[in-house]
């Protein structure tokens, strides 16, 4: 086993299993609680084209059951602990995650070694698992903003990055025991994984937990990497009856850990961070286009992008993108420095918050250490955000001005897209 420190300025410890398993740690003392998050490479960029939905579908199975332990036994010994739990799929990776009590920990530990190695499987609960994945993939049909946006990600990203953590209904109906076990056999390993524990705990006892528990956890190969492919400008309009028109938009732009990160996340928090954003007050308020609008930052490994959502009435609708995109690109013309001071008070706010959160920590670790190869401190990041000026974002928005557009609208008629 080897040991590497992290940045002085960061509080954040760390230690890197001889199998590859990345362990984090983050003391927060003045908490009552602990919280872990476990990141696996099993995400849905490494599903097959024949089954998507796939990952998910493995997620959902390994908490049937584990060691010891049947579904119902797993089930009430997380409840036991006190742990407040979540578990899910990305495009790289299956995460699961809980907060709870600090003396829970260490059981809790426990607990998930042996739901990431040592799950049942169970063939006979599969048929179950595909009908919850069926009826969580039908609701987000049936939800317009999210059917907007599930499309609009896989026009940014293409047909693997930006795949549904959702599925299709050929792929999960598809799935069978075999392919589960070989998906949780490839995918399910320490080489690349994550685990971050944050909250009041003391490192070196966490530590010694974890090789414990996972230190003889055998690596398997890991698969290359999706290449990152340039995709072009596109609209698609999908055709609904309703008075209602649901509008989806992203364009290029850098990924977290970019020198000229934080530049694009002011200026995009200045178009749409609180209700003084000018997409708010300007599109929303002053014009009345619109009950809903927003933009964010969104950032895969080495490829990001700007993503946003209105929703209007079908009548206001060509005017709500008109004038929205408008406003993106009238970034470039300048910020005000009351409105980087309105974004970097919300900024110090967040931080804040994040300071009293065990699991919120543990997550944010999970993701600087994936994009950066570190973990930012919150100082640290109060400062990139709190040094940014308004020529910087002007910059950075006349040298990677918004273009190649991918747009999505969902409603009873096509729009016009501004050259």
């Amino acid at each position: 086993m080897s040991s590497t420190a992290d940045l002085p300025a960061s509080p954040t410890l760390s230690h890197v299993l001889d199998n590859g398993l990345t362990v984090l740690g983050e003391p927060m003392p003045w908490l009552r609680t602990a919280a872990f998050s476990l990141c696996l490479p099993g995400g849905v960029q490494w599903e097959s084209e024949r089954h998507p939905g796939l990952a998910g579908l493995v997620c959902e199975m390994v908490q049937r059951g584990a060691g010891s332990r049947n579904s119902r036994d797993l089930v009430a010994a997380q409840d036991n602990l006190g742990m407040d739990r979540s578990a899910g799929v990305s495009t790289a990776h299956v995460s699961f995650g809980a907060a709870m009590p600090a003396d829970s920990l260490l059981a809790a530990l426990d607990l998930y070694a042996d739901i990431v190695r040592r799950p049942h499987l169970p063939g006979d609960q599969l048929e179950d698992a595909q009908a919850m994945a069926l009826q969580e993939l039908h609701a987000i049909e049936d939800e317009p903003t999210q059917r907007v946006m599930t499309r609009l990600k896989s026009l940014h990203y293409g047909p693997v990055l930006g795949r549904s953590v959702y599925g299709t209904e050929a792929g999960l109906r598809s799935v069978s025991s075999n392919e589960i076990r070989e998906f949780y056999t490839a995918h399910y390993q320490p080489a690349g994984a994550i685990l971050a524990v944050a909250g009041n705990f003391q490192w070196q006892e966490t530590l010694d937990k974890i090789v414990d528990l996972w230190g003889s956890w055998k690596p398997q190969p890991r698969p290359q990497d999706t290449p990152i492919t340039d995709l072009p400008a596109v609209y698609e309009h999908i055709d609904h009856p309703s008075q209602q028109t649901h509008i989806a938009f992203a364009y290029p732009a850098v990924a977290y850990g970019h020198p000229d990160y934080f530049a694009l996340r002011a200026g995009v928090g200045v178009l749409s961070d609180g209700m003084s954003s000018r997409l708010f007050d300007r599109v929303r308020e002053q014009r009345g286009l619109c009950y809903s609008v927003s933009a964010s930052c969104h950032s895969l490994r080495g490829v990001g992008g700007v993503f946003g959502y209105a929703g209007t009435t079908a009548e206001r609708a060509q005017q709500t993108l008109d004038v929205t995109l408008a406003e993106i690109q009238a970034i470039a013309e300048g910020v005000d420095d009351d409105e980087l001071r309105r974004l970097k008070v919300r900024v110090q706010s967040n931080l804040i918050m994040e300071q009293e959160s065990s699991a919120s920590r543990a997550s944010s670790m999970v993701s600087d250490w994936f994009h950066l190869g570190r973990v930012m401190s919150a100082a640290e990041l109060e400062r990139r955000i709190e040094s940014v000026r308004g020529d910087e974002v002007m910059a950075y928005w006349k040298q990677c001005p918004p273009q190649s557009f991918r747009i999505v609208t969902l409603g009873p008629q096509p729009l016009t897209v501004p050259a």
